[in-house]
């Protein structure tokens, strides 16, 4: 029997390395945008990182139960779901009271 040409050996760490770097660019993001649309997307992008090692850990670690990880990975998945829903609602409504979605722009607790 032959081995698949393209048969792939997946370690933990490799996916750690993977949601570290997915973190690491969201927190960039997050950190570096002065449109709130951009930094909505670095918190996704981190929640998502979160999630993918998460996933490693559940999939990689022996334990007694071995969907908490996945189930605990669907509830970040809704939790952000709803962040990003409240959070767009309050980027429109911003937009519509001062025309603009620059965070150095707006300052709502000023008279």
């Amino acid at each position: 029997m032959t081995t698949p040409l393209l048969a792939l050996t997946l370690h933990l760490e490799d996916v750690l390395v993977v949601g570290a770097a997915l973190f690491a660019i969201g927190l960039y993001v997050a950190l570096s945008k002065r449109n709130a649309i951009g930094v909505l997307m670095g918190v996704e992008l981190m929640l998502n990182a979160v999630n993918v090692t998460l996933l490693a850990f559940s999939r990689f670690i022996e334990s007694e139960q071995p969907l908490d990880g996945q189930v605990f990975a669907v509830f970040v998945i809704t939790v952000a779901a709803a962040e990003a829903a409240v959070a767009l609602a309050l980027a429109v409504a911003i937009y519509k009271h001062r025309e603009t979605v620059n965070i150095d722009e707006i300052d709502l607790l000023r008279w």
